[in-house]
Order: structure tokens, then sequence, then C-alpha cells
């Protein structure tokens, strides 16, 4: 039997080949209760995402920059609490990239 991990079932969530394709999201890494990724630089200096699944069963989402500068890693924005259907628009709003045609 094939285990369905939650980042497994987030990057479903998020169209899967299709998101992959359109966002050049790549690194994908799953942390446990939940995914991340890189992504090209967009929007606000955007290139990393880390989405968390909740106990209520919504997601926190962290928008970040990975630099090789003095600091590292800064968080863009946090957005909390967001339901698997709204994690299109949410992606899309902060980042700038299309999620599907």
């Amino acid at each position: 039997m094939i285990k369905t991990t939650i980042a497994t079932t987030i990057l479903k969530q998020l169209g899967g080949n299709n998101f992959i394709a359109m966002t050049g999201a790549k690194n994908f890494l799953d942390i446990g209760n939940g995914l991340s990724f890189k992504i090209p630089k967009s929007k606000n200096g955007i290139n990393y995402v880390k989405i968390i699944l909740n106990p209520n069963d919504t997601y926190d989402i962290e928008f970040g920059r990975i630099s090789s500068g003095k600091y590292g890693y800064k968080v863009i924005k946090r957005v909390y609490d967001v339901y698997f259907d709204q994690l299109h628009d949410i992606f899309t709003t902060y980042t700038g990239l299309d999620t599907h045609l």
C-alpha cells in the first residue's frame, strides 16, 4: 500500500505536475506536517514557500526569501487558516505566479 503523506496531499491540492510546470517550483521537501519548496524569484522577492497543516484542518502559508547574504532567510508574509480550495488564489496573490491555465 502506498502511504499518502501530508506533503503529497498538499502538492496534489496545488495541482501536482501542472503546478510545477506553471510555477517552476522545485526542491520539494516533506516536512512532516507540511510541504516546502523553492520558486523562481517572484513578486516581492519571494522564492520560498512553506505550507503547514493545522490541527483545525486548514493551512498556514509562509512566503519568504532565501539569500546567500548576511541574513540568509527572511519571512515576507504569513497567511493563516487557509482552506485547501484557497491555496491557488493565496499563492497567486503573494507570488504573482499563476498555478494553472
